[in-house]
């Protein structure tokens, strides 16, 4: 019923949109269009494609893509895309993409997450949720990773390179005429990966750096296994911590010598407050779902580096 009521709204939606009228993506632009799921990876793409596409993400800025329902003008207006670029196991997409395949069967999807290795949180079975069929209607609007995946492989300079080859891979796909200009932007993004890269394993090489840290929604297991650190999440299971496990919380910080709470803008953050004010913590807003992916990359980074917060550590001493 709600997937014939989906395709009864797209029909209407799209008679009712006239061309040159402002109702498309591109209705400005005569540049094809690739949908991609949020915005870091439409950071990435932007990089390799350049001016021959026009790039949008399906998850706006400031929603969380665990949650976020699409529109029904961003259903038609998908229609008209070229490809889809997902990002491999967030929340959107397992409720949403085979519904956006049926309802877009020209469309071209690419998984840019092939090839990384995952991690997986051991309270879940160890299975790629395409092998079950892709059914994802029942985890529409929970923070439970699909599989047991944890889906935020973005955050982690390793993953991007991987992402970076699987985003020239598709277009060329698409557009084997403008291969080399892809392949020249892509050595150009994967230099400025790497540099990105050296700069944080620079910060995080000083002795006094913190080597763990503390944070609401537990985005950067990937970049905690790149460089060794230990991530402590707020969240248990996907929900508000109990009384019980606050304590622990609280416990652990101390133990951990943990200096940083990051908080995410998508996210309540009064829990982290509470932590903070009974261990002299700092409370960091950072926003892992931002298309400045290297200027969010190097702010983690700096967050951990000695005298990133110098009142705060002196009053710690």
């Amino acid at each position: 019923m709600k997937k014939t009521y989906l395709l009864l709204l797209i029909t209407i939606l799209a008679t009712s949109c006239k061309p040159g009228g402002g109702q498309t993506q591109n209705s400005n632009d005569s540049k094809p269009v690739i949908t991609v799921t949020i915005e870091p990876l439409r950071y990435f793409t932007e990089a390799i494609a350049g001016d021959r596409f026009t790039v949008v993400s399906m998850v706006p800025k400031g929603t969380s893509p665990e949650t976020y329902d699409p529109s029904p003008q961003q259903l038609v207006d998908l229609a008209q895309s070229k490809a889809y670029f997902r990002i491999g196991y967030i929340g959107f997409e397992q409720s949403w993409i085979d519904r956006l395949t049926d309802n877009a069967p020209h469309l071209q999807f690419f998984d840019t997450s092939q090839g990384i290795e995952l991690i997986y949180d051991d309270s879940h079975p160890h299975h790629h949720p395409e092998a079950d069929g892709g059914g994802a209607s029942d985890k529409a609007h929970k923070h439970e990773h699909a599989g047991g995946v944890e889906p935020h492989v973005w955050n982690s300079t390793t993953n991007a390179q991987i992402i970076a080859g699987n985003i020239l891979s598709a277009l060329c796909t698409i557009d084997k005429a403008n291969e080399n200009a892809y392949v020249e932007r892509y050595n150009g993004l994967c230099r400025q990966i790497e540099r990105t890269d050296s700069l944080i394993r620079q910060i995080l090489s000083h002795a006094d750096t913190d080597h763990a840290f503390m944070i609401y929604h537990p985005a950067l297991s990937y970049f905690a296994r790149d460089y060794g650190l230990h991530q402590i999440p707020i969240e248990a299971g996907g929900k508000e911590p109990s009384p019980s496990h606050l304590k622990d919380l609280i416990n652990t910080c101390k133990e951990e010598k943990v200096r940083v709470i990051f908080i995410q803008p998508e996210f309540d953050r009064r829990n982290a407050d509470l932590i903070a004010r009974q261990t002299g913590t700092q409370v960091v807003s950072i926003n892992p779902l931002s298309y400045d992916w290297e200027t969010e990359m190097m702010r983690i980074a700096e967050s951990l580096a000695p005298g990133s917060f110098p009142e705060e550590r002196k009053g710690k001493e």
